[in-house]
């Protein structure tokens, strides 16, 4: 694929889901901060943001927030949106999750975009992920399970339910859900969903 069609590609993408509510794991955890006020900075980094659906609600409850994605074009959609909070604090960086670096925060959010990263570098990014959380910060987001339709795929990370586990060894987990379904893609393709969708609160 050339890159021209590929960025008409993600714009697709884009359009077809940016307009979307954001996800129950960004609302879980942003309820639990919001329940609990513990001192720390509402500074969140959104890996993977693509067109701001979880970043425009961040915004929207007084969030700082670094956006993080490989594709130009998402960094651009989310300023363009026009339910963008006025004085936003929002800041983007165009950077694969391999290559990419952030300061420390209270809430590393990546909702389906995690398992994009490669399997050679996935523990890397992990490990970057919980290293950049200050004690009482969080993760939420999602993993692809190993009975995913595209389990196998080149440039993918795939887990079973233990490996799952072992990755959340010594994080408080708040939310873990395993979720199976048979459904279709945004891009209208069908598949079989693996997935965990996860929040955990580090100590």
């Amino acid at each position: 694929m050339n890159g021209q069609s590929k960025d008409r590609d993600w714009a697709a993408y884009y359009a077809k889901t940016g307009d979307r509510p954001p996800r129950e794991t960004l609302l879980f955890a942003l309820d639990r901060f919001d329940a609990a006020p513990d001192g720390l900075t509402r500074f969140a980094v959104d890996l993977g943001a693509g067109r701001g659906r979880d970043a425009i609600e961040m915004l929207r409850r007084g969030w700082r927030v670094l956006a993080i994605d490989a594709e130009p074009a998402a960094i651009a959609a989310i300023r363009s949106r026009p339910d963008l909070p006025l004085q936003a604090d929002f800041s983007g960086k165009v950077a694969r999750f391999e290559k990419a670096s952030w300061p420390q925060c209270s809430l590393v959010n990546s909702s389906f975009a995690l398992p994009l990263c490669p399997p050679d570098a996935f523990m890397r990014v992990w490990q970057r992920i919980r290293s950049s959380l200050l004690p009482g910060g969080r993760f939420a987001g999602q993993l692809y399970g190993d009975r995913d339709s595209w389990a196998g795929r080149d440039g993918m990370t795939f887990h079973t339910r233990a490996e799952v586990e072992a990755l959340l060894a010594g994080l408080e987990v708040e939310g873990l859900d395993e979720e199976e379904d048979d459904s279709v893609t945004p891009r209208g393709e069908a598949k079989h969903w693996h997935v965990f969708h996860i929040v955990v609160c580090k100590p």
